[in-house]
């Protein structure tokens, strides 16, 4: 594990049906560390969502949700 994570959060709605989603990037690609925060992000929230790529997406706008929790691990979180 790094020291310090910096993730971006944004809100993307292209190419979903005019669904948003809330997207967490700029993780470690470690498949099992991107699926257990997923699974906690997606509890916090109580919304479905998914680990990609080196990425986190969760349902809805939940960027207002997400931020602290982020924070609270001690990561920098931008966007």
């Amino acid at each position: 594990m790094p020291a310090k994570i910096a993730c971006v959060l944004r809100l993307e709605k292209k190419g979903r049906g005019g669904k948003s989603v809330t997207v967490v990037t700029g993780l470690p690609r470690n498949q099992a560390f991107l699926a257990a925060l997923a699974a906690e992000l997606k509890r916090a929230c109580g919304t479905g969502g998914t680990a990609a790529d080196g990425t986190v997406e969760v349902q809805g706008d939940q960027r207002e949700r997400v931020r602290p929790l982020l924070v609270a691990k001690g990561w920098v979180v931008r966007g």
